[in-house]
């Protein structure tokens, strides 16, 4: 107790404001110690109070460096006030939590990041009272957003604000940070404020929920992604999924989507590029649980139940790669990364200061931007030549924000409606000097509108035939490869397949209708819009090109007439599916395309193949001809990356296709796979088993031929390859037959067990085991004993003793797993082992030492029944008790508690690695 009351005085002294120059380290020094100080006090509660009283005054002192080491603290003595409450009740939201939120706006930059990381993870751990946020936290942080704010004081306050909603949850969230988030996206002086929101929308969006966020949220991100600054736009794209999970399938079509192909048309190289990244999982988010979720269903015994547990699902098959991909850049984020517990300070002190460094850097971008209101761009721009990020006055606004469907007046627009931007935002194609005609009949209504829809763009154009279409198609079949001439093509595919439609089918009714009341509009939007294109819009291909992928959107294929002249193979490749909005696949389908690697971002076709199978579990297996040919063409790419992303998500494309599309349009990949680059095998290798298992038993056997290559690699230091080849090998037993075990997989075994790395060895040793347990189980038993046989004549035999020694450690693996009755052990391997007790090499005689006395000895049939092998392995004990080495009396004469044979296999001298 003589140190608790002497605390007071220690305390007064280092306080005195005589003494600030001289004993501001002392103090800095008495802040870092208080949580000791406490822990010494903590019977008394006396003492308690005055510590903390003084912990008060201590935060009252004018050196920054005092005030920084004592909020580091702060959250450790918070934790022991609440490990200690009835002792000193309320010490934390008395004493503690004021200054915390006082600091949040010190005038020191240093002091205000650290009590922002404080204040995380008070929040995190609990440690915060729901009273307290309310009445405390919040209030103060809505203060610190005011439009009168310091500036770097909001941005770092709306920050927190924004991390904090996931931990004080939705009530809180939505009464009290929620309007002030709104006012923050609106922000016209600061863009570093909307920069924030942006980057932390998703996260509000999935906290406040489905109705808040289309009341409230959505048309706040309208405004956000038609932002003048290029960098709030790029940070809506990069969290668009979270947002779109957020939604209901009806405003993720009608809204989002066109909002979404805005964005990919961005004039700033950096929105494209994240607007391309977003898009696979934003398209995962149209998943139909009862169509996508049947194919886990079959394999887990599970159906998915929401648009959260489908992204689950597709986002489980999107990032197969995770876990082993080494070479994914690292992306800076500003304040939409999440802070983890440990290094929250660290992590938060940098994003603040990388936010300080957006702030300078781009102070003269905010000098000329107009930012007075805010309006959605639906779709004002070409995607051909986009201009230079920097050229950030070029992004107009064309249409107000109401004119993007948010009025719930307008939420009836018909889905042509939505969906007829196609040529607002693809790449115009040229003109092309040819003759055309729709088939006119007279009662037929559609025939009619599309004439109306054609002639104000062209109105002289010639007529020409059916026969003609299919004639010019012929001829530039020969120059598909050219994307210019691929894009005639659609076009005048599109026109046949609308001119052959049946007049007879009762639902062209209600087409027509809902075409006649798209036309003006279309018409309207083509002439606004001309002066953006330029004078090169396409004859007819703008025009039809929508038309007729409003028509395919709409209806399924049966309502096409059938007399077109494309063989079988054509049509199943024209079809278009009805999952998601036709515009976002297409946009998907082109980031294959070359030019978009020199336009958007040079790694566009990794992240393609990065989510193709989140895109595949969205349309399902019956549309997988729409992904078919781009998926070949990434399994074909130069890009080795974009390769082994693929290689390490052909499994789980497997289950989503079934067993016979995997048959037929993944099983030649996955062959090729198999004899590309280290770094493309690896994904297969690691999945063997998983892909193996859904293939037919013919087909699967034909893999036992080409197992024995990946014993041989690139390099042969790459001894990890090896070792998850073994551990592939230990599951691929339960689908093959004794006879495929002994015949293929024994002489792989056998060869990884002489490996010149400990740890494939070691792996091996457990195959071997596993493989004796197998074909002892099997039908013919000749199997497993012509398997110990050659482990002896191999192995125990051998010349070398480190072969010597990898017999040992086969069987004490085999006894120590149970892989065969001790009666067969003692019959077939038993005599062999125990013969090595006079083997001329110590390390030898160690390990057999250890197996005896470790592992064969604690066996019930060694312990318990008295016979000739008991008697042997005694009788072994015994003379290796008097070895001439050490080290094998020591093994052979004690029961090491601590020394285990597994812990002692990779240390052993034969260890080359």
């Amino acid at each position: 107790m003589r140190y608790a009351s002497s605390v007071p005085l220690l305390f007064s002294e280092v306080s005195s404001p005589l003494k600030d120059q001289v004993n501001s380290a002392s103090r800095q020094m008495v802040a870092r110690s208080l949580l000791d100080t406490l822990k010494e006090v903590s019977d008394d509660e006396r003492d308690c109070i005055a510590v903390l009283e003084r912990i008060s005054r201590l935060a009252d002192d004018s050196e920054p460096t005092v005030r920084a080491e004592l909020m580091e603290q702060v959250p450790h003595i918070a934790m022991f006030c609440q490990e200690n409450r009835p002792s000193i009740p309320y010490a934390f939201s008395k004493y503690l939590l004021p200054i915390v939120v006082r600091y949040l706006a010190d005038q020191n930059n240093q002091v205000r990041k650290t009590s922002q990381a404080a204040l995380l993870v008070l929040l995190e751990q609990e440690l915060i009272e729901r009273y307290d946020v309310e009445t405390k936290v919040c209030p103060v942080l809505i203060d610190l957003t005011a439009p009168d704010s310091n500036d770097d004081v909001k941005t770092e306050a709306v920050a927190i604000m924004c991390k904090m909603a996931s931990m004080v949850g939705k009530d809180i969230t939505e009464r009290l940070v929620l309007p002030r988030f709104c006012e923050m996206c609106c922000d016209c002086r600061m863009f570093h404020v909307r920069k924030v929101c942006a980057a932390n929308f998703g996260d509000i969006c999935s906290v406040v929920g489905q109705q808040a966020t289309e009341e409230m949220l959505l048309p706040r991100f309208f405004q956000l992604c038609s932002d003048n600054v290029w960098g709030v736009r790029k940070a809506c794209a990069e969290c668009f999924m979270a947002v779109s999970c957020a939604t209901s399938q009806e405003v993720r079509r009608t809204k989002l989507s066109t909002l979404f192909i805005n964005l990919i048309s961005d004039p700033s190289r950096w929105v494209r590029q994240a607007a391309f990244q977003s898009l696979g999982p934003f398209i995962s988010t149209f998943a139909n649980p009862s169509s996508s979720g049947q194919y886990f269903k079959e394999e887990d015994g599970k159906n998915t139940e929401d648009c959260g547990s489908t992204q689950e699902n597709s986002e489980q098959v999107r990032t197969t790669e995770d876990v082993t991909t080494e070479e994914e850049h690292n992306r800076t984020e500003d304040l939409s990364s999440h802070v983890d517990g440990d290094d929250l300070a660290t992590k938060l002190e940098n994003a603040m200061e990388d936010q300080n460094t957006v702030s300078n850097n781009s102070q003269r971008e905010s000098d000329y931007q107009t930012e007075s209101s805010f309006h959605c761009t639906l779709s004002s721009e070409s995607c051909g030549e986009m201009a230079d990020e920097n050229e950030e006055s070029s992004h107009c606004c064309t249409t107000g924000l109401q004119e993007a469907g948010l009025n719930s007046q307008e939420a009836s627009l018909s889905e042509q409606e939505l969906y007829n931007s196609f040529h607002f935002w693809r790449t115009p194609l040229p003109e092309i000097d040819i003759d055309f005609e729709l088939q006119q009949t007279s009662d037929i209504k559609l025939d009619r509108e599309i004439q109306e829809l054609t002639m104000p763009v062209s109105p002289s154009i010639p007529m020409a035939t059916r026969k003609e279409l299919e004639e010019m198609i012929e001829n530039l079949e020969p120059h598909i490869d050219d994307p210019d001439v691929k894009a005639q093509v659609e076009v005048l595919s599109a026109a046949l397949r609308a001119s052959s439609l049946d007049p007879q089918e009762e639902t062209m009714a209600s087409i027509s209708k809902g075409t006649d009341s798209q036309t003006e509009l279309t018409i309207n939007d083509q002439q606004s819009f001309k002066p953006i294109l330029g004078d090169i819009v396409p004859l007819i291909g703008d025009t039809v090109e929508s038309m007729d992928s409003t028509l395919h959107y709409i209806h399924n294929d049966s309502d096409l007439s059938t007399n077109s002249s494309f063989s079988p193979e054509e049509e199943r490749k024209s079809k278009v599916q009805d999952v998601v909005p036709q515009a976002l696949l297409d946009q998907y389908l082109s980031m294959t395309d070359p030019s978009r690697a020199q336009t958007v971002d040079t790694e566009i076709a990794k992240h393609c193949a990065y989510s193709l199978p989140g895109v595949a579990l969205t349309l399902g297996r019956q549309n997988w001809h729409c992904l078919k040919d781009t998926y070949e063409t990434l399994a074909s790419d130069m890009q080795w990356k974009v390769r082994r992303t693929l290689a390490f998500s052909i499994h789980e494309l497997a289950v989503i296709l079934g067993d016979q599309l995997t048959a037929g349009d993944l099983v030649p990949v996955f062959n090729g796979f198999l004899k590309d680059l280290d770094e493309v095998r690896i994904g297969v290798l690691k999945h063997l088993h998983d892909f193996l298992k859904l293939l037919h038993v013919d087909k699967r056997r034909e893999y036992l031929y080409q197992l024995q290559e990946f014993l041989v690699t690139d390099n042969s230091r790459n001894w990890r390859f090896r070792a998850e080849l073994a551990e592939q090998l230990i599951l691929l037993l339960d689908l093959y037959s004794a006879r495929d075990i002994y015949d293929y997989l024994r002489p792989i075994a056998f060869s990884l067990c002489a490996d010149k790395v400990s740890s494939v060895r070691w792996i091996s040793y457990k195959l071997v085991s596993e493989m004796v347990k197998k074909l002892y189980m099997a039908s013919t038993s000749t199997f497993v004993v012509d398997l110990m046989n050659e482990l002896v004549e191999k192995f125990c035999r051998c010349h070398k003793w480190s072969g010597r020694q990898t017999f040992v450690f086969i069987c004490q693996t085999i006894s120590e797993d149970d892989c065969l009755p001790m009666d067969q052990f003692a019959v077939h391997l038993l005599p062999h082992l125990l013969h090595l007790a006079s083997d001329k090499v110590p390390n030898v005689r160690v390990l057999l030492a250890k197996t005896l006395k470790q592992t064969l000895l604690e066996k019930e049939y060694f312990l318990n029944s008295a016979n000739s092998h008991q008697e042997a392995v005694e009788q072994t004990i015994m003379a290796l008790q008097m070895d001439e080495d050490s080290d094998v009396k020591y093994f052979a004469s004690i029961h090491p508690a601590s020394t285990k044979i597994a812990d002692d296999a990779m240390s052993t001298a034969s260890s080359t690695y």
